[in-house]
């Protein structure tokens, strides 16, 4: 792993062991394997699979890091091939993710892979958030680079408890705007909405997290 994927997985706040590496490599080779066979995510190189998926994905860490570690149950919405949810079960082994998406072939490999891996803290659904119904409600719903956050608050805002947030993943380009978007349709549901600082990934990639609040 190159330093610089160290540095700033230290800095997320993730405790880099031994185990944690390998089950990241481990899934990288997973990845690779079954991208020979269908387009899981797209992968130029190993340093991209580091920044990307793994760094990327761990950024949550950066600024709710106690939020992870206190929270009960995480959905993750339009998981793909698993970027969030299988790298933070792998990081945060005692807390409960939930993987959704509704293209059967990612959620295919992210069931195979967790049961590879042994992340015991990992359910997969297939399904389209918007038509699934589930006996239990999420603590916090995070989604990556999946679609705008009018979308996804409106498509998921009845999986949450009635104090469960949003914590999402998005780059800098339009943010304000989108914040406003998704502010006057949540606003009567006791949504206030917040922008965490902009940051970097180790490739010099530009971040930024929306996120919510109740009022």
């Amino acid at each position: 792993m190159d330093d610089r994927i160290a540095i700033f997985l230290n800095l997320c706040k993730v405790s880099v062991s031994e185990t944690i590496i390998q089950k990241l490599t481990d899934l990288k080779e997973l990845l690779y394997q079954e991208n020979l066979k269908y387009n899981l995510t797209r992968i130029k190189d190993e340093f991209e699979y580091w920044n990307k998926h793994v760094a990327d994905s761990a950024s949550i860490g950066l600024y709710f890091s106690q939020v992870i570690e206190s929270s009960k149950t995480i959905a993750d919405i339009g998981c793909g091939a698993g970027f969030p949810s299988i790298v933070l079960s792998i990081m945060y082994p005692n807390q409960i993710f939930t993987a959704i998406d509704s293209i059967g072939k990612k959620t295919t490999f992210v069931k195979m892979a967790s049961e590879k891996l042994q992340l015991k803290n990992l359910e997969v659904i297939t399904g389209r958030s918007n038509e699934i119904k589930l006996s239990k409600k999420f603590d916090f719903i995070t989604a990556r680079a999946v679609s705008e956050p009018v979308k996804i608050f409106r498509g998921t805002k009845h999986l949450l408890t009635q104090s469960g947030n949003y914590i999402l993943y998005q780059t800098p380009a339009r943010i304000e705007t989108l914040k406003s978007e998704v502010e006057t349709i949540s606003s009567k549901y006791g949504f206030a909405w917040f922008l965490s600082e902009v940051f970097h990934l180790p490739g010099g990639e530009t971040r930024i997290f929306l996120y919510s609040s109740r009022k």
